[in-house]
């Protein structure tokens, strides 16, 4: 078991599940583009990437017969569903409201077309590892994880033991630092799960997360980080509370952040708790300036 680590002096801040984005428009669905500024394919450009599956978006008269039998499944299921329900059911629905949005921020990169990777030669975007496609990679044999620090961004692979999801042997396949990062953007259609990292070069990448918030919170808006020297005597009471509460591990400091909303969040990512499914697990409390917790009913939108 190899578990990748940062260096002596970096901090961990994030790590989760990763990989290139699927479209999810009619035209697009289940499909994904390699390109070059022109719009041009450059998947057989790309080096070392083995032959993978090649996709062409549906015209408006196949797309157009999709909706429509979409349209009567969801007729179907709806009037099922009235009989169940009808007849004394319990259809609750899911207990999580969806994160996503039915509304496509870009058209051409969202309906029309959907690149992964959109790169000229000699850019950032085409270096990153071919194990990122689902195309290429089958997802229930190897996995892949995103790791952000205060000084990288990350990507290692590792074979998938669905039985033992705590076995991980990490093998470094791709970083960068934080300064070839332009911009990380959170893209909400349709599931609420995509973002893109636009580098230094203009080159751009489109990826996907179950954990999308925990995974890009630390790269779509600069959080300052602090140490236990710069807060308060309350404040380091309390996170002193905390870590005995939680019964952290010897040897596993807190990361301490200041969210734009003004509190403080003081959260452990915890060794026991990584596992392939879904990272780097973390355990988190809140805290005011006086070092008061402050309760979930109380966050800010900007402190999530």
């Amino acid at each position: 078991m190899n578990v990748w680590q940062p260096d002596p002096g970096e901090t961990l801040l994030a790590r989760a599940p990763v990989a290139f984005a699927t479209g999810a428009a009619t035209p697009v669905r289940g499909m994904r583009w390699f390109r070059g500024p022109e719009r041009h394919d450059i998947q057989d450009e790309l080096p070392g990437w083995p032959q993978g599956p090649t996709y062409r978006a549906r015209s408006a008269g196949d797309s157009a017969a999709r909706r429509t039998v979409k349209g009567t499944a969801l007729a179907v299921g709806v009037a099922v569903m009235g009989v169940f329900s009808s007849a004394g059911g319990n259809l609750s629905g899911s207990a999580f409201p969806r994160s996503g949005s039915d509304a496509p921020d870009d058209r051409d990169n969202e309906v029309r077309d959907f690149p992964v990777v959109w790169a000229a030669p000699g850019t950032i975007a085409r270096t990153l590892p071919w194990r990122l496609d689902p195309g290429r990679s089958d997802g229930k044999l190897y996995g892949t994880h995103a790791i952000v620090t205060d000084r990288r961004l990350v990507v290692v692979g590792f074979p998938f033991h669905k039985k033992d999801p705590r076995n991980i042997d990490d093998q470094l396949l791709w970083e960068v630092p934080r300064s070839a990062v332009r911009r990380v953007e959170r893209k909400d259609f349709k599931d609420g799960s995509d973002f893109t990292v636009t580098f230094m070069d203009d080159s751009w990448c489109r990826l996907s997360s179950i954990r999308r918030q925990r995974l890009t919170r630390h790269l779509v808006s600069p959080i300052e980080l602090l140490s236990k020297d710069s807060l308060t005597e309350a404040q380091r009471s309390a996170v002193a509370t905390y870590t005995s509460r939680i019964q952290a591990p010897d040897g596993v400091s807190p990361v301490i952040s200041r969210p734009p909303g003004g509190h403080y969040r003081v959260e452990f990512l915890l060794p026991s708790k990584l596992d392939a499914f879904f990272g780097a697990s973390e355990t988190n409390m809140l805290m005011d300036s006086t070092g008061r917790e402050v309760q979930p009913a109380d966050y800010r939108p900007e402190d999530l």
